[in-house]
């Protein structure tokens, strides 16, 4: 863990503390995971675990149900079907009360025994704690796309994502007020959290082999999570759609002029059916490019302006 000096601001009092946990169909997990989180959360008399269920068609929810009856401290919101892992995460944290908030996987990955790390990085003043995840125990093509994925985010944006990142962080209570503050529908964690900016800090860990089930992260999710992840980050895809239009008109500029030159002062004509059908599809291919960039943000649009809820709630035993 990096850390600067002992910041002015920091917290001597024993706060409460939530974990908020999005899941989908991870019942195999549940009982060793609330097991692990128990003994964690031990010496923090004031705490409360909430499961957010995605839409499961599994036993999770049945279990969830069992198991906040024998503990009360065990909380669970039930959502109406998959609404996607971000939203679900954004639906716990804007129901979690807790003074610190600390946002991880079902999968038992992201490993309980960080959770005091976490804490007493909050105590030295820091509102944002990230967990940042080693890529040893990842595949080569994982840490590839990975690697090429923050590196474009990166380049794109106004803000630095710290490559590794995941959704396992701590939160203080000001940045889950302001969280809540905001409707937009199209999340990114990931990416929201260094634009709010507050006092952060990045502490390594290493993720753990998943117990049981199977990852429910497939390469189609990941590509929807990346274009949101830039789509939500920043404009410059559609700064460097109108570069790129600019100059290709430019070149197209340029040559057509070169071509009247050669016709008026030389009596040629530029032959080369090839060389015209490979540029008629290298303008073809820019142009559906082009089109598909703004047709990202035009949806986007579309999803935000009918200000629909994120999720909708079917059960829960929070009021109770």
């Amino acid at each position: 863990m990096t850390m600067s000096k002992k910041q002015s601001g920091a917290r001597t009092s024993q706060p409460s503390v939530g974990v908020v946990i999005p899941l989908l169909n991870e019942v195999s997990s549940l009982s060793d995971l609330i097991a692990e989180l128990e003994a964690v959360l031990e010496p923090y008399p004031d705490y409360q675990i909430l499961f957010v269920d995605d839409g499961s068609t599994d036993e999770s929810l049945s279990l969830l149900r069992e198991m906040s009856a024998r503990d009360p401290r065990i909380r669970y919101l039930s959502l109406t079907r998959n609404f996607g892992h971000q939203l679900a995460l954004k639906s716990g944290l804007t129901r979690c009360e807790a003074d610190v908030v600390i946002s991880m996987d079902a999968d038992l990955q992201h490993p309980p025994n960080q959770i005091p790390i976490m804490i007493d990085a909050w105590r030295e003043g820091y509102n944002v704690v990230n967990m940042i995840r080693r890529a040893e125990r990842t595949s080569f093509l994982k840490r590839l796309t990975s690697r090429f994925f923050y590196r474009l985010i990166n380049a794109i944006s106004d803000f630095e994502i710290t490559p590794g990142s995941s959704d396992f962080r701590l939160l203080d209570r000001e940045v889950v007020d302001l969280i809540r503050q905001m409707p937009e529908r199209c999340v990114f964690l990931r990416g929201l959290i260094p634009w709010l900016g507050f006092r952060q800090v990045d502490i390594p860990f290493e993720p753990a082999n998943r117990r049981h089930g199977e990852a429910k992260y497939r390469l189609t999710r990941m590509i929807r999570l990346a274009l949101t992840g830039i789509t939500s980050s920043s404009i410059r895809p559609l700064r460097l759609a109108f570069i790129i239009g600019a100059t290709t008109s430019s070149a197209a500029g340029i040559y057509a002029i070169y071509a009247l030159a050669i016709r008026i002062f030389y009596d040629a004509v530029i032959s080369g059916w090839t060389s015209l059908l490979i540029g008629m599809m290298l303008l073809g291919g820019v142009q559906l490019l082009m089109l598909g960039v703004i047709g990202e943000y035009v949806g986007r649009v579309f999803l935000e302006v009918k200000n629909r809820p994120d999720t909708i709630v079917a059960e829960t035993n929070l009021d109770e």
